[in-house]
């Protein structure tokens, strides 16, 4: 007699349904010493349609794979009216995608958030892509050997194999590039930032305190939204959102590290980047409580690595000299911290321009991850 496999969609409500979900991944990677499990505040506001701002305006599913009592998979389907309204598509989306190494598993928990999304209107379906402009995109498909930059996916190398059977075709591929303090940094970056902030009458702004930072909260969700200018795939953040991933960032934030360009009182530029906390992670299996924070505030101070998460300039000083800014800020970032190592997370392999002038920096790209779709 064959085991029967049941796909469900959870009740967010029930705490136990939620563990089910929350808990797979725990299990798939607990032989994994790459891999990172989620901040548990942030995994579980992922399921809180009351808190989460994504639920103020979009929609989403979750679903479970089980049989014989026991979760073998998992999968989240998302329909964003807000990216659907921007870029004027109707588009799903898949994430928090995980499973045992089974195709007829994987299969069944597509096809139910395919239906799903057929149900909706939806006429294609893209991914791995979050609720959150701060969630890491794509499937890893070269660097299974290193550990991630904090909040970037992470997956067994059989994942892709799973997703192309579900009929998946690949959309775009994002590299993440390593960069050393011992690398010499070309001075002439330096001169040019200085030269450009001069003539276009910028200057950078750097914080001191969180206090300083929430204060610009606002006119930061501002900037990234006009940074969108110009570019296709992205969605303006809600004011709610922009709070959340200030609120999420804020667990693991150096002020120091968070560079804002500015034009007179407004911002034009910026520069995000944080101390990686993993291995602190890794130690407390993503738990703060009761005593985990105290880990983690250890690790704040004492880690030699640096995620840059995040760059962009308004498109009017793109051509301009801005980017020299941003790459002038970046390399003070490391050396004022202290740091050692850099990790510079998810660049597309559409920006020739940006990955061209990284390796002219002595960046090296040793892992990628890729987004797939495929028409309903």
């Amino acid at each position: 007699m064959t085991d029967r496999l049941d796909i469900m969609e959870i009740d967010t409500d029930s705490r136990y349904w939620r563990q089910q979900f929350l808990s797979l991944p725990f299990r798939l990677y607990r032989h994994v010493p790459q891999w990172v499990p989620p901040l548990a505040p942030d995994a579980a506001l992922m399921l809180n349609r009351e808190r989460h701002p994504f639920f103020r305006h979009s929609d989403a599913i979750f679903l479970l794979a089980r049989r014989n009592d026991e979760t073998i998979g998992r999968l989240a389907v998302l329909d964003n009216a807000n990216y659907n309204a921007y870029n004027h598509e109707r588009s799903a989306f898949f994430y928090l995608f995980e499973c045992i190494d089974e195709r007829a598993v994987a299969l069944a928990l597509f096809e139910h958030g395919f239906a799903w999304a057929r149900r909706r209107g939806l006429e294609q379906m893209k991914g791995p892509r979050g609720l959150s402009a701060l969630d890491g995109i794509g499937l890893l498909v070269e660097g299974f050997e290193h550990r991630p930059a904090l909040g970037i996916p992470y997956n067994p190398a059989y994942y892709p194999a799973l997703v192309e059977a579900a009929g998946f075709e690949r959309l775009d591929d994002s590299l993440s590039g390593y960069l050393s303090t011992a690398t010499k940094f070309p001075e002439k970056i330096h001169q040019v930032s200085e030269l450009v902030q001069k003539r276009r009458g910028l200057r950078v702004v750097r914080f001191q305190t969180r206090r300083e930072l929430l204060q610009l909260v606002p006119q930061l969700g501002d900037l990234y939204n006009n940074a969108l200018g110009g570019t296709s795939g992205g969605v303006p953040l809600t004011a709610d959102e922009v709070q959340a991933i200030a609120n999420q960032i804020l667990h693991y934030a150096d002020p120091r590290l968070v560079k804002i360009v500015m034009k007179e009182d407004e911002p034009v530029g910026f520069l995000l980047a944080y101390p990686d906390v993993s291995a602190a992670v890794q130690r407390t299996g993503g738990h703060l409580w009761p005593v985990g924070w105290i880990d983690l505030l250890r690790e704040l101070k004492r880690s030699k690595w640096v995620n840059i998460n995040g760059a962009g300039i308004v498109a009017k000083y793109r051509g301009l000299g801005g980017m020299a800014i941003l790459f002038s800020e970046m390399q003070k970032s490391l050396v004022e911290g202290g740091f050692e190592h850099a990790d510079l997370v998810q660049i597309s392999v559409s920006n020739d321009n940006m990955q061209r002038e990284l390796r002219d920096l002595g960046v090296d790209f040793y892992k990628m991850h890729r987004q797939y779709a495929r028409s309903l």
